[in-house]
């Protein structure tokens, strides 16, 4: 595990002095990148200073041994070394699996109402309140791209951007198939009915992440509309942006400004496509352990909203908590931080065998 970790360390060590220097600097887009790489390797080389520094101090008690005077001195340093070598080495192989790039991105969050009507409709708006907590609670920036709101309050289809550090890398868990079982306001006999609605995280990309051809992108504009289809804009201010060659369509009508309702759906296109491109390449390296938890698919059920229990069961992890109402006011790091930590587990898991 370790053969690699001198290697690693002298590229560090190359990069530390190329961002201190005047010439690498001017060079912004280089620099920026070198920046970028010197402080994803740095936890990494600290971690394994600190693992050869208690190596060393191992072998110089062993060699204290000999002196009756330093004995119980060596002994006790000996002790200390070999109780921390083994925590030294777990918390390096956690730092060796390769992070996932996108984990600093801002995202694009996509909730569309699944089965169950009128329910799943003011489900995925109770979705959409619980995120909003959640990025109040993490000070993280939140902007509706796109709507499409019910007459009841609900919506069959919401986009929003979440914008902060890491909030990629903690929302990543929430794709996937959210069921709710509770007695709908609509419901007039009091049955408990099961409703679903979809989440999609996408990473936020950037133009050099992942290039489109203008040619290959056509562009509608329409009135931007309002619950019960009532025209909220007399302009045609509303973008519908498709993807030609794939037929992947992206829409945005919250900003009353053309442009800017265009810029927002090529935001969210260009992050669809790099999805789909990523989703290849993960199937394409079918050799390769990859872990579930965090890239689930889109149909696949990993939660449940179990109202009449006040129970709410992550699938993925076997893991419930009975808190629904601090849950779905955005207390949600404590079952993050649980798919987090079994993610982690599997790729260790990965990486072993």
């Amino acid at each position: 595990m370790f053969e690699n970790l001198d290697e690693v360390e002298k590229r560090y060590e190359e990069l530390t002095k190329k961002i201190s220097d005047p010439e690498e600097i001017a060079k912004q887009n280089e620099w920026r990148k070198n920046m970028k790489e010197h402080s994803d390797l740095e936890p990494i080389v600290l971690k394994y200073r600190e693992y050869k520094q208690t190596k060393q101090s191992l072998e110089e008690a062993k060699e204290m041994l000999s002196d009756p005077e330093l004995k119980d001195l060596a002994e006790e340093e000996m002790l200390k070394s070999k109780e921390l070598l083994p925590k030294l080495e777990e918390e390096l192989k956690v730092l060796l699996i390769p992070k996932d790039p996108d984990d600093d991105k801002n995202v694009i969050c996509e909730i569309r109402a699944g089965a169950g009507g009128e329910e799943a409709a003011l489900f995925a708006g109770t979705l959409f309140r619980m995120y909003s907590m959640y990025a109040d609670r993490k000070h993280w920036k939140l902007e509706v791209l796109n709507e499409n709101e019910t007459g009841l309050g609900g919506y069959k289809e919401i986009s929003f951007m979440i914008k902060g550090t890491g909030a990629y890398s903690r929302l990543k868990y929430e794709s996937g198939v959210h069921r709710v079982q509770r007695v709908p306001e609509t419901e007039a006999s009091g049955r408990i009915h099961t409703s679903t609605a979809t989440v999609a995280v996408l990473p936020e990309v950037e133009d050099v992440d992942i290039e489109i051809n203008p040619a290959d992108i056509k562009m509608e504009v329409f009135r931007a509309s309002g619950a019960g289809g009532q025209h909220v804009n007399k302009t045609s201010s509303a973008v519908r942006l498709i993807h030609i060659p794939t037929g992947m369509v992206a829409e945005c009508q919250t900003e009353r400004s053309q442009v800017q309702n265009r810029e927002y759906a090529m935001k969210l296109l260009r992050s669809r496509l790099y999805e789909k491109e990523k989703a290849e390449r993960d199937s394409a390296l079918e050799n390769e352990r990859r872990s579930q938890i965090g890239n689930a698919e889109r149909s696949e059920k990993i939660r449940t909203y179990n109202y009449p229990q006040g129970r709410i069961t992550d699938h993925r992890i076997g893991m419930s908590i009975y808190q629904m109402d601090n849950f779905l006011n955005g207390d949600l790091d404590e079952m993050i931080d649980n798919l987090a930590a079994a993610d982690t587990a599997e790729k260790l898991k990965g990486n072993e065998e």
